[in-house]
């Protein structure tokens, strides 16, 4: 089966080197393909876009990123493996790295130690697109504002792990992680067997139990899921990971603000409800408070919010956090706030707001990666080594009238995962998306989404630009291989 594939120059996951020598780890994990082969792999690839459309595992982009019509987000058949070991030291990261952000966003909507003591420039978050003044002085259940986050993270050319950016107002994708596993299950059992693979299909009673825990006025909290509607692109996994945990799917139009409470329509009446999964950005959620032509929202939200009697995960402001050049400043807030150094480090980081860092990234346009920090799905970034000259100079002239908008790292080596794609395994680009909860308690799934640049040398991942994905498993780090698992063409490494 992988006797053409070649992978790349820097770090394939399934082999240690350009002559396709197999990772010791994943030799029962080939051999079982090897058994199935590449024509059947190719029909069961097609039926599982079949049962993807018919579970309706769809969303609404099309090539501009706007609305369009529905299509499934591309599926790839071959696995991600990850071991135990490397995935206890990223949960550690992962952990981490969200406690002290939560820090940062309870001090800068609270005392501001961290801009008066000048480790994070005052200019910096008050002129970022996520920075919501009307949040000063909240106070939010249990203490903690990013309740559900989904972190992207990357393995670079040497195998080492780095967080590429933080998700956390309302991070998507995680019904595609749940279909994945499910389609996998049904249409290759077989690649299961002998195998340990951790489990992710309690992931909605873990959300809903962390959901619960922001009520803590009440021993029978009412949960609903805030959604724009149908026309959304992630409207799917609304409805998805509303009827897997049992509570109302609700519009704007389908709440109400009386008395101190927030109230959902219904045929028997108002009911009241207490914790809100918002899955509609700040701008949208109070009329009264963010934008006044909003039709999505719930007036008055953010006052019952503030004399705490409704809950609302992620909390509003939490965008802030997602600015890519707040991002810069995460490991200094590990440091400011838990006296710790970073487990899981960032990818080198320049700020064109800075003079120095503005020099450099204009002089190196060629060899870098420069994105927008207010956009998303891989819109307003340039990869110059894959950019023409027109396109580097139009992108100068874009940073220089606006250098607080745009940060730039260096083009790293993704690691590859081998694909398949028109019937032919080559090696891919991926990320990975662990989904994190915070309650009372912290739980992150095991393994997350791996999105996959399924474009032949492409480094971008998101859907909207021809991105796929694939299942990730987790699993020991001993795998007992024998002879009779693996085939004498396989030599480990």
């Amino acid at each position: 089966m992988f006797t053409d594939y070649k992978p790349s120059r820097g770090y394939d996951e399934y082999f240690c080197s350009e002559q396709a020598e197999p990772r010791t780890p994943l030799l029962p994990l080939l051999s079982s393909l090897g058994r199935i082969g590449l024509d059947e792999l190719n029909r069961s690839h097609a039926s599982a876009s079949n049962l993807l459309r018919r579970l309706g595992a769809t969303f609404r982009l099309n090539d501009s990123g706007q609305l369009g019509g529905e299509r499934i987000l591309p599926f790839d058949p071959l696995p991600r493996l990850i071991s135990r070991s490397d995935w206890n030291s990223l949960e550690r990261g992962l952990f981490q790295r969200l406690e002290a952000i939560d820090c940062f966003l309870a001090d800068v909507y609270g005392e501001q130690r961290i801009l008066n003591d000048g480790v994070i420039p005052r200019e910096d978050v008050e002129s970022s697109q996520g920075w919501r003044p009307q949040m000063q002085g909240m106070t939010v259940p249990l203490g903690r504002w990013c309740h559900i986050s989904g972190l992207d993270l990357i393995r670079d050319g040497r195998g080492t792990w780095h967080v590429l950016e933080d998700n956390l107002r309302c991070p998507s994708g995680v019904a595609y992680f749940l279909e994945n596993r499910r389609v996998m299950k049904r249409l290759f059992p077989s690649l299961f067997e002998g195998r340990t693979v951790q489990p992710i299909d309690d992931y909605p009673s873990h959300l809903l139990r962390t959901l619960k825990e922001l009520a803590p006025w009440t021993d029978t909290p009412r949960v609903v899921l805030l959604t724009p509607g149908v026309f959304n692109s992630a409207y799917f996994e609304h409805s998805y990971l509303a009827q897997q945990m049992g509570i109302a799917l609700v519009e704007g139009r389908d709440l109400v603000c009386e008395d101190g409470r927030v109230w959902m329509r219904s045929t028997r009446g108002l009911e009241p409800v207490d914790v809100i999964y918002r899955r509609i950005d700040d701008d949208f959620l109070d009329p009264q408070v963010f934008r006044r032509d909003s039709m999505l929202g719930v007036s008055g939200l953010l006052e019952v919010m503030r004399e705490g009697r409704v809950a609302i995960a992620n909390a509003p402001g939490t965008g802030v956090a997602d600015d890519k050049l707040i991002y810069a400043y995460v490991p200094e807030m590990i440091r400011y706030y838990l006296a710790e150094e970073p487990i899981i480090a960032n990818v080198p980081t320049y700020l064109c707001s800075r003079p120095q860092d503005l020099t450099y990234v204009l002089e190196n346009l060629r060899e870098l990666v420069v994105k927008s920090v207010a956009e998303a799905g891989g819109y307003g970034m340039l990869i110059g080594p894959h950019a023409s000259r027109e396109e580097i100079e139009a992108f100068a002239l874009k940073i220089q009238a606006n250098p607080r908008n745009y940060i730039a790292q260096p083009t790293l080596e993704l690691s590859t995962v081998p694909s398949l794609s028109e019937g032919v395994l080559f090696p891919c680009h991926v990320d990975l998306r662990p989904y994190v909860l915070r309650g009372r308690s912290n739980w992150v799934s095991p393994g997350g989404l791996t999105r996959v640049a399924l474009k032949r040398g492409s480094l971008v991942v998101n859907s909207s630009q021809g991105g796929g994905c694939k299942d990730t498993w987790v699993v020991s780090d001993s795998q007992v291989v024998s002879d009779s698992q693996v085939g004498s063409e396989l030599t480990p490494c």
